[in-house]
């Protein structure tokens, strides 16, 4: 279980917490987002028999927190990175504006199965409280962890502890809406801590830390500053990392400026 369940200040966990006064991009821009559907999602390989191999499969240590079809990774002497995902359903509702839920749904899909694949050749563990984006997780290669009730910090610390736990020496924490993400890998070679901000030095987008240094997690409104607060108090190495490609998150309507047709 996690030490820290929210930060100091008491604010309420958000998945998308920056406020823009950009202009509108309408959603227009997006039409390949329109028409993506969950079929077109890739699946895991078929044998040369045509059936799909099974995935393997591994009974949790923390009894109902592993998602019973997730593909299991061996933790010990390895990094990782952990994604938290909201339910695509209830996803970007600031865009509301100008996409509709099916619309907004498609957009939250690609854009957290592109952090995926930024992610390889690490192991994925995609931290959810929904059934649906856990089977999209596991359909994707990716372990999906359920801490449902926890809000964005308690989900993140619960499911860090988890891993730390199971004998992952260095995690990447990495938000879910980074359409310029690439070679997240990298950061899980970095010593002691390290915060990439986003683009405004406002939110933080990713974290790369040891597993086991007991990191509280803030996330919410200015939580760069906390973040930063809180690696000094771990008493390890930290940095600021600035990549324009991992600063780029889509909360607002303006923001959707760096999302291109697949």
């Amino acid at each position: 279980m996690s030490a820290c369940r929210r930060n100091s200040h008491g604010k309420a966990d958000h998945f998308a917490v920056r406020r823009l006064s950009s202009a509108v991009t309408h959603a227009s821009t997006f039409p390949a987002l329109m028409t993506r559907r969950s079929s077109d999602q890739p699946r895991l390989p078929k044998r040369p028999n045509g059936r799909r191999r099974p995935s393997r499969l591994r009974r949790p240590s923390f009894p109902g927190r592993l998602y019973d079809g997730a593909v299991s990774f061996g933790g010990q002497g390895t990094g990782g990175v952990v994604i938290p995902v909201k339910a695509f359903s209830n996803a970007k509702m600031r865009l509301a504006s100008v996409l509709s839920p099916e619309q907004r749904a498609a957009l939250a899909r690609e854009m957290a199965e592109h952090v995926i694949k930024a992610s390889r050749p690490l192991p994925v563990i995609v931290v959810c409280d929904d059934l649906e984006v856990a089977a999209w997780a596991e359909n994707l290669g990716a372990r999906a962890l359920l801490e449902p009730g926890l809000g964005l910090n308690g989900a993140v610390g619960t499911a860090v502890a988890q891993l730390g736990a199971e004998g992952f020496e260095r995690l990447v924490v990495a938000h879910a809406d980074l359409p310029l993400a690439t070679d997240l890998a990298r950061l899980a070679e970095i010593d002691g801590i390290a915060l990439v901000p986003d683009r405004h030095l406002d939110g933080t987008n990713v974290i790369s830390l040891p597993a086991r240094c007991g990191f509280c997690f803030s996330y919410g409104p200015g939580s760069f500053l906390r973040h930063q607060d809180e690696a000094r108090r771990t008493g390890l190495p930290w940095r600021v990392i600035h990549d324009p490609g991992l600063a780029w998150d889509v909360d607002f309507p303006a923001d959707m400026a760096a999302v291109t047709p697949s």
